[in-house]
């Protein structure tokens, strides 16, 4: 049933991060992941801090809400709240370390990506 929860919030969130692509907006810098991604990180802390003050929310809803909308609409809110846990628990250079090897390391997976698929075509 878990599962359930989950994709149902996943399909929320990615119609979501749909929408706001449609927004007219033509740069060459990417407002529109931005902005996707500052929401997602504001909505996964509002969804964190209303469970941890509401103790009896149930776990569908909090699978719904978090993995489910937050990781449909975007994983970087994810990411945001761990490295976020990460410095509220003084582990800096853990921070620092996640931080850094999740950026970059997923702009050269993008790079690897686009070069196996090169080799392959």
């Amino acid at each position: 049933m878990s599962f359930l929860f989950v994709a149902l919030g996943g399909a929320i969130g990615a119609m979501g991060r749909y929408a706001i692509s449609l927004i007219p907006i033509k740069t060459e810098f990417p407002w529109l992941t931005l902005l996707t991604n500052l929401l997602g990180a504001v909505l996964i802390g509002f969804i964190v801090g209303t469970v941890n003050e509401n103790q009896d929310t149930s776990l569908n809803k909090t699978l719904f809400w978090k993995t489910g909308v937050c990781g449909g609409f975007t994983t970087f809110s994810t990411f945001s709240l761990e490295a976020y846990d990460l410095l509220r628990d003084k582990s800096y250079l853990f921070c620092g370390i996640y931080v850094a090897l999740s950026v970059f390391g997923c702009i050269l997976g993008v790079f690897w990506g686009k070069k196996i698929y090169l080799m392959l075509s």
